[in-house]
């Protein structure tokens, strides 16, 4: 099973409504971050925020909308990387400073935080929250510069680390990208409407038009009060890193990421692993929703067929109460349930994203069985994952991370599985058309494109 997910940032300007078709887009996003969410609005009597943690849904109610009015709004959907999961931590954070009212919400991770805090606090400011976000916002607040423009840009030269970022202020909508481009910012359009999202899937769902990505490095400053919209390029040019984690588990598969399908890449990621890791067997079951698509590659090429032997709650909440009697493995449980007549008396191809720890992978294995499998292979579509991710991805400390510290035939032991393949990183590479240079994938190498601070 995967990682836990990530952030999602949504923005937009020029559109009537802002608040309500930035809720709709973060509705889009909420798979990005389950914890905490937020929408600050703007109108020229200034900008209204409202934030809190939850669902989206359960955080916007139609009232709590009616008060976010305006023409421009930006949002987020919170999964904690830093700060943790409290409530002074969601997105976006607003303050009244030199530039006036500034908002900013974040999807990333900062590796020098600590750092740059303790040199504000040395300074003499004062934090509401543990949140990196807010340390951004503190360096451009107090920057040296005569603008918020040039005040955005000193403040992301001292930053490092992963960033894709939506500031909101009096005058404009700023988007921005940091050197390496870690975390994935498109823009879009409808009409003389700007948008912009962590993924493609929320512009189909308000109507507008993906047309380029934020590229790494770049600023878009659209103005609120004209229809201007100018790029920039501030930062030291780099070679990009884009994470490849967003292709094999974070975005939809309905998303173009990076300006690549979802959907294709990881049904060749499913294909490449059948021709790396054939197996004699009757039925390929994906371990829903993220090992679906590779499923269905691997089913197409290895020619065995392919059905939905599990199947997800999807209305699981973020809390449930467990029963007070020990039920095995009923964290799984509770979110996935065999189809015994698909499974009984099977060889079973399981197909998964990822293994991180490997102990919900071997339930999932346990459970197949119990539910009458007579073989049950592990296929995984993507290489061992043996290092942490420092860039705005929550992963356990390398110590935890199995595949770090046993070997494949060890992990086989350890989830019950009678064999278990990895795609292999050159496969992985092939997928997404790189040479090796264009992605990040540290946390199957160890090569960080920025040290960790």
């Amino acid at each position: 099973m995967p990682f836990r997910d990530e952030c999602g940032v949504f923005g937009i300007c020029h559109q009537e409504e802002a608040s309500r078709q930035t809720y709709l887009g973060l509705y889009a996003l909420q798979h990005r971050g389950q914890e905490a969410a937020g929408i600050c609005s703007g109108d020229p009597q200034g900008l209204h925020l409202h934030k809190a943690q939850g669902y989206v849904a359960d955080v916007f109610t139609e009232a709590a909308l009616d008060a976010l009015p305006g023409d421009a709004a930006i949002g987020h959907t919170r999964y904690s990387t830093t700060g943790g999961n409290v409530a002074s931590a969601a997105h976006p954070f607003l303050i009244h400073g030199r530039f006036g009212q500034v908002a900013l919400c974040h999807n990333g991770n900062l590796t020098n935080t600590e750092v740059l805090r303790s040199r504000l606090i040395a300074d003499g400011h004062t934090f509401t929250s543990p949140s990196d976000s807010e340390v951004l916002l503190a360096l451009i607040n107090r920057a040296q510069a005569d603008s918020l423009e040039d005040a955005v840009v000193a403040a992301l030269r001292e930053a490092e680390g992963a960033y894709s970022l939506l500031i909101l202020t009096e005058d404009a909508l700023i988007a921005a990208r940091d050197p390496r481009g870690f975390r994935p910012l498109a823009m879009g359009h409808m009409g003389a409407t700007h948008a912009f999202s962590s993924e493609t899937c929320a512009f189909d769902l308000v109507g507008a038009q993906y047309d380029r990505d934020v590229e790494p490095g770049e600023m878009v400053i659209v103005s609120r009060k004209s229809a201007e919209v100018r790029s920039r390029f501030p930062l030291p040019k780099v070679q990009a890193k884009p994470c490849v984690f967003e292709h094999i588990y974070f975005a939809r598969p309905d998303s173009l990421v990076y300006g690549r399908s979802v959907m294709v890449a990881r049904r060749e990621m499913g294909r490449r692993l059948a021709l790396r890791h054939p197996v004699e067997a009757d039925l390929v079951v994906p371990v829903p929703d993220s090992g679906v698509s590779a499923a269905l590659g691997y089913s197409e090429q290895s020619g065995i067929p392919f059905d939905f032997g599990i199947i997800r709650n999807h209305y699981v909440g973020r809390t449930f109460i467990e029963p007070k009697q020990t039920i095995r493995s009923f964290g799984v449980k509770v979110k996935l349930n065999p189809v015994r007549h698909l499974l009984a008396g099977q060889r079973v191809v399981l197909v998964d994203d990822s293994i991180v720890r490997g102990t919900t992978s071997k339930k999932i294995v346990q459970m197949v069985r119990e539910a009458g499998a007579r073989e049950v292979h592990m296929r995984i579509a993507c290489p061992p994952t043996t290092h942490s991710c420092f860039y705005g991805i929550d992963t356990p400390k390398r110590q935890h991370l199995i595949a770090s510290y046993m070997p494949l035939e060890a992990i086989t032991a350890f989830v019950e599985a009678d064999s278990l393949g990895y795609l292999d990183l050159a496969d992985l590479e092939g997928c997404m058309g790189d040479d090796g240079t264009g992605f990040c994938y540290a946390c199957f190498t160890g090569n960080y494109p920025v040290v960790p601070g």
